[in-house]
């Protein structure tokens, strides 16, 4: 929560599709301006790039579970989830620029679905089926081989953080949104607490009815596992998890939505080519840069090619997280310089007097869980277990920081704030 609160004042501040890059830019010291915002726009792009190939591979993985459930001969993973991703991605970049004006009114059906769903979910846990003891709440069981039980808690941490990774979705749609410097921040608050509080429920009833861990680790996906002990019945946990898809495949529609504004504002702050800055004048949407949002992700979820079901999940988890949890930290940062140097200027929604608190805080947690994303989740390491976020990371920083001194750095010196200003502009009327 204090990440997220540390987000939302700086979105009231600079309410841009940018959103991090130029966070960092206006905060950032004056000689690292230029280089800090670089580093942060390409981390940026990368970490969001990696969580929609995450969560449509997580949503493919789940479909293919659902057929597995009713033909149990079927076997999943590898070349089907990387074809059914590209299948899904080339629907969602159509639904994107033909039809994104309907998008609201699917993401407010999925919304009310989701609120449904959980409580059906919730009931069933609590009343049907039989139930763990009290006790079994504060037992310990690790199975990723790791000896020391500090660690295996942190590696277990690793995926409920990337359930949140991402919170600052929403500021990529600032531009979008009427009134953003008090909407965008309010909505991002408001959904990660309510989500946070509501998820920790859940958590709580599926150790209630989840019966044995042994069972549940051996059944392939253990919420379908779960239900299926709940509900005694085939069709019921196809139908419950049918609609689960359902909220999951509203999510991918909105991933593709913030990720092409941020490649959009990206490629218009000259990061990526101009190319992709273009608006489609009949349809006001940037189809380039929706094209190119669905287009990386693809070729990232080819890791599955070879591996097993979740071993690429996991890799693009820790992935989008620590990319997503770098550019959190290089914002943060900034914002704590810019604070104890009162250059700061608030926005409608603000911290108040907590924010200099709440930012270190912030910081340290997002340094913390940074530095557990890139352990394996498994011992011992084979090649088809290995967590490739790490190299694939240092990789990525390595290309962008050789790009910055050999070019960019006297091609790129430093954001357009002009941008930024026209969009505050108009966001005050």
């Amino acid at each position: 929560m204090l990440q997220a609160a540390s987000i939302c004042e700086m979105t009231s501040i600079t309410p841009v599709a940018g959103a991090q890059y130029h966070w960092t830019s206006a905060f950032a010291p004056g000689s690292l301006k230029g280089f800090a915002a670089w580093l942060q726009g390409w981390v940026t792009w990368f970490g969001y790039i990696s969580i929609e190939a995450g969560m449509a591979n997580v949503t493919m993985i789940f479909l293919q579970s659902i057929v597995q459930l009713n033909h149990p001969d079927f076997v999943p993973g590898g070349w089907k989830t990387a074809v059914l991703v590209i299948l899904m991605f080339a629907f969602l970049a159509a639904l994107n620029i033909y039809g994104f004006p309907f998008v609201p009114y699917i993401e407010m059906v999925a919304g009310v679905l989701h609120i449904v769903l959980f409580l059906i979910i919730f009931i069933l846990l609590l009343v049907s089926g039989t139930r763990n003891s009290g006790g079994f709440w504060l037992s310990t069981n690790s199975s990723s081989g790791w000896p020391d039980g500090f660690v295996s808690w942190n590696l277990g941490l690793v995926t409920s953080v990337w359930a949140f990774t991402g919170l600052d979705g929403a500021a990529h749609m600032s531009e979008d949104t009427r009134r953003a410097s008090s909407a965008v921040p309010r909505a991002i608050f408001w959904s990660i607490l309510v989500n946070g509080l509501l998820g920790f429920a859940m958590v709580n009833a599926l150790i209630l009815a989840m019966g044995s861990l042994e069972q549940v680790l051996a059944g392939g996906n253990p919420i379908i596992t779960i239900l299926l002990r709940t509900t005694t019945s085939k069709r019921a946990t196809t139908v419950l998890m049918s609609m689960f898809s359902i909220i999951n495949f509203s999510c991918n529609i909105a991933n593709v939505a913030s990720v092409s504004r941020l490649t959009h504002a990206w490629a218009r702050d000259k990061g990526l080519p101009a190319y992709f800055s273009v608006i489609d004048p009949k349809r006001n949407v940037p189809v380039r840069a929706v094209c190119l949002a669905v287009f990386v992700p693809c070729l990232l979820c080819l890791l599955n090619l070879g591996n097993a079901p979740f071993v690429a999940f996991g890799a693009l988890t820790s992935l989008s997280s620590i990319s997503l949890y770098t550019s959190y930290a290089i914002a943060i940062a900034s914002m704590l310089y810019s604070r104890f140097t009162g250059k700061i200027v608030r926005g409608e929604w603000n911290l108040g007097r907590y924010g200099a608190c709440i930012n270190v805080f912030a910081l340290i947690f997002t340094l913390y869980v940074m530095v557990f994303l890139p352990f394996p989740s498994t011992l011992p390491v084979t090649a088809a277990n290995m967590n490739y976020c790490g190299p694939l990371m240092l990789f990525v920083l390595v290309v962008v920081v050789v790009y910055w001194f050999a070019s960019a750095r006297k091609a790129w010196k430093r954001l357009d704030d002009s941008i930024a200003a026209r969009v505050i502009e108009i966001d005050k009327h």
